[in-house]
């Protein structure tokens, strides 16, 4: 009998939410994302050393300025650890853009630039990279700008239903609602415990698939920041899921089919009238829950890489 693991692959695109390219080799997934929290805990894997210590010695190279050295590792290191990961995956690398650019637009977009420009030195195409933002209405209209420009994006943080109308509106590649964070919420506010069928971030993850399937947008949605297998096989379905090492290790240790929990096939003939800036902005504030959660995750996104860019200083010095 197949693991869960290998069953849930026939329903859903399995993605490594991981930077560490070992637990890559042994899950095989389609796709893999990163962002500066997951790059942090690479950081002291053993099986990143060599890469870390080449692309420090690149910048001394490179770069003769101490402070524009540290400003550029956590960049370097990110699209060197997406590199690698591309040449284990058969799709797509999410690298992120920094959390302290969620609120600018240009600067968002000058910054992906700079990292599909590193990764093209690298032979790495665009086309194997998602270009990782904030569901912010800044993130959300820089994500525009890329799209039409070739360079597909991944807007990841996304709690409400205002920011996925947003990214559907402005043609986005992939969104990434969250699970765990939006029932941490809700246990902390009602302290009670979820089944997976009545678990908040389940149901809103289900519900933001469904609005994308009934109106025919062709974003792809991909479920992510999961607490436990349960939330990931009630999403089974789900254009992607992306998961984190531990739970693909439980999955891959556990046998039995896989029910599909979630379908994407809809009328697609209707269609939700865009909504403007100053719609969004109201219906993401009056969700207290997405409201609180979206500045929180930039908050945690900004310190993990301010944390990284500590480490990289200490060992460009």
């Amino acid at each position: 009998m197949p693991s869960q693991l290998e069953a849930l692959k026939q329903l859903s695109l399995v993605v490594a939410d991981t930077g560490d390219v070992e637990a890559i080799r042994r899950y095989q997934p389609h796709d893999a994302t990163t962002n500066p929290s997951l790059i942090l805990k690479a950081f002291d894997l053993p099986g990143h050393q060599t890469l870390i210590d080449d692309t420090l010695d690149e910048i001394k190279r490179e770069v003769s300025d101490v402070d524009e050295r540290v400003s550029q590792a956590v960049d370097r290191l990110s699209v060197a650890i997406g590199s690698e990961i591309a040449e284990l995956v058969p799709g797509r690398v999410s690298t992120e853009v920094a959390a302290r650019l969620s609120f600018d637009r240009d600067a968002s977009i000058s910054k992906a630039h700079q990292l599909i420009e590193m990764y093209e030195r690298r032979g790495v195409g665009r086309e194997r990279v998602l270009i990782k933002l904030a569901s912010t209405w800044e993130g959300i209209r820089a994500a525009e700008v890329l799209e039409r420009e070739g360079i597909q994006c991944n807007l990841t943080l996304l709690f409400s239903e205002a920011q996925a109308r947003a990214c559907f509106d402005a043609g986005v590649h992939l969104i990434s609602p969250f699970v765990g964070r939006v029932t941490d919420w809700y246990k902390k506010e009602t302290g009670q415990e979820y089944a997976a069928d009545d678990d908040p971030g389940v149901l809103f993850v289900r519900d933001v698939c469904r609005t994308a399937s009934d109106y025919g947008y062709d974003t792809v949605v991909m479920g992510a920041s999961f607490r436990n297998t349960g939330q990931v096989l009630a999403l089974a379905g789900c254009n992607r899921l992306t998961i984190s090492p531990a739970l693909l290790e439980e999955l891959a240790s556990g046998a039995g089919d896989v029910e599909r929990r979630v379908s994407d096939v809809g009328e697609g003939t209707r269609k939700l009238a865009p909504i403007d800036e100053a719609t969004f902005r109201w219906g993401h504030n009056q969700d207290a829950m997405a409201n609180d959660k979206l500045a929180e995750g930039i908050r945690r996104f900004a310190d993990d890489q301010d944390a990284l860019e500590k480490r990289l200083a200490e060992r460009l010095a």
